[in-house]
């Protein structure tokens, strides 16, 4: 994990409790002593993000319906750490602004990024009861102001429409969908609960996940595609544009096609969580003087 990744060492159960005691009736002890949860129980996990939240973060209102995603947070934390070393090396240190592709009903990377390092946010969505949800945790964190939520019509508009031509951005997130359709979405969820020794005759996701947030048609690799075309055609509003990438195997034919829609800088970070393997691929259009002279 990043040095800055304040769950680095993992959780402090004792003193999450103390702060969150609704957390305690999840927390038990295990075969080795030690305190945990019952991380296949979707309601433990929220309980305890929440509690992250509420303690590391200055967050006081998390609340969004059972059926959406619900994001562990040093996973999303590393994201925000990774994007930040990428931005201060490019000489963005303020003043920042980025854009959030598909925020979700939780808002997670806006109220991560703006807790770290006082980011400003311009958050997407396209599901109108996440949109709603997300909208109404911005509020009831006093965040209005620095966060700014815009609705998507068109699924198949990644970038069209959220960052307007007179904009400029820093840089773009995103964690895009990860299956092609609810079939294999729901045969990697039983992988998952067999691996934790649970009986998958009765699926429950342990992070939830609507439609939307689980899958699009053709999967990681098409969304992504979609998403490096689009940049493309908005070469000069954003910085960097980042993704998540959770099958290196497309890592390749992102390279690939970004060599022929004119990227200058291709780079592909590690984000390391114990002992899974993810990355988050970075890319910019401008030019060597275009970026030193991007805050002038």
């Amino acid at each position: 994990m990043h040095k800055h990744n304040k769950h680095s060492k993992g959780y402090d159960f004792e003193v999450l409790v103390a702060n969150s005691p609704e957390l305690e009736t999840f927390v038990f002890t295990n075969s080795h002593g030690k305190s945990t949860i019952d991380f296949a129980n979707p309601k433990a996990v929220k309980s305890l993000n929440t509690a992250l939240l509420t303690l590391y973060y200055a967050v006081s209102y998390w609340e969004f319906p059972d059926d959406h995603l619900c994001p562990p947070i040093p996973g999303r934390v590393e994201y925000i750490h990774l994007l930040n070393d990428l931005l201060v090396a490019s000489g963005l240190r303020e003043d920042v602004t980025v854009l959030d592709i598909g925020t979700g009903a939780t808002c997670i990377y806006p109220l991560l990024g703006q807790a770290e390092y006082g980011w400003r946010f311009i958050a997407t969505e396209i599901d109108k009861g996440a949109y709603k949800n997300a909208q109404k945790i911005i509020n009831k964190n006093g965040l209005d102001e620095v966060i700014t939520l815009r609705f998507q019509n068109n699924p198949q508009w990644i970038l069209n429409d959220e960052i307007l031509p007179s904009e400029r951005v820093a840089a773009s997130m995103c964690n895009p969908p990860f299956y092609k359709n609810e079939t294999e979405a729901l045969e990697e969820t039983k992988r998952k609960l067999k691996g934790l020794g649970k009986n998958t005759d009765t699926i429950v996701r342990n992070f939830s996940g609507t439609a939307q947030e689980l899958w699009y048609p053709g999967g990681e690799k098409a969304f992504l595609h979609n998403y490096l075309y689009q940049s493309s055609q908005l070469k000069k509003n954003c910085f960097w544009y980042t993704s998540l990438v959770s099958k290196k195997d497309h890592v390749k034919s992102m390279e690939t096609s970004l060599k022929k829609l004119g990227a200058t800088k291709i780079k592909k970070l590690e984000l390391s969580l114990g002992n899974k393997i993810s990355r988050v691929m970075a890319w910019t259009f401008l030019s060597d003087k275009e970026q030193r002279d991007w805050n002038s």
